[in-house]
């Protein structure tokens, strides 16, 4: 049961980590204007703050969300309201906007508490997952919150890596924005309770 349980997280966390998504747009984005070097504190923030959510979820915020159901709305409410910001922002650059992209490993760790993809998706883990106490699940679920996103966001980066060449080019970097963009707003809308 608890080999199942664990498969049935991992798989979970390969979706999530491997369908477009914020941080997936940040790594491509990072690794496009300074190679797979670059994405990495991206990377590691992105990874580090999914390992702390998946703290605050085994901790027993799954169990707070499930009794006021509300604060969980709101959470992701406002988190797709960020993220819908953001896409707007991405949209907006070849029009003298900018990309309020969060950048940086610090950046990207504090990014993940407004991520609603990564709330579901750690809610959803912790609890399906076997009640076996908070350390002993934490400990069998980090190593997977660990690697499947570090290797998914490094797919990333290489993806960001081959388009590093066509967004030099003003135009292409806009229309690259501008499809991020509309790419990041479509999943905020669909991340809405």
């Amino acid at each position: 049961m608890l080999s199942n349980a664990f498969v049935a997280a991992a798989g979970l966390l390969l979706v999530a980590a491997l369908t477009p998504g914020p941080n997936n747009f940040v790594v491509l984005r990072a690794a496009a204007g300074g190679g797979v070097s670059a994405a990495w504190p991206a990377i590691l923030g992105v990874v580090s703050g999914g390992i702390v959510m998946l703290g605050f979820g085994v901790l027993g915020l799954a169990t707070v969300f499930s009794q006021w159901p509300f604060l969980r709305v709101t959470i992701a409410t406002g988190g797709a309201a960020y993220l819908c910001w953001l896409a707007i922002g991405l949209m907006r650059t070849g029009d003298g906007g900018h990309a309020p992209l969060p950048t940086g490993a610090v950046g990207l760790f504090v990014f993940q508490f407004l991520n609603p993809k990564g709330w579901v998706m750690v809610l959803s883990v912790v609890s399906a997952f076997p009640p076996l106490g908070m350390s002993t699940t934490f400990i069998r679920l980090a190593p997977a919150f660990l690697l499947i996103p570090t290797a998914c966001l490094w797919l990333w980066a290489i993806a960001g890596r081959y388009l590093a060449t066509h967004v030099r080019e003003p135009v292409v970097r806009r229309r690259i924005d501008r499809v991020m963009g509309m790419a990041l707003l479509v999943n905020a809308v669909l991340l809405l309770p």
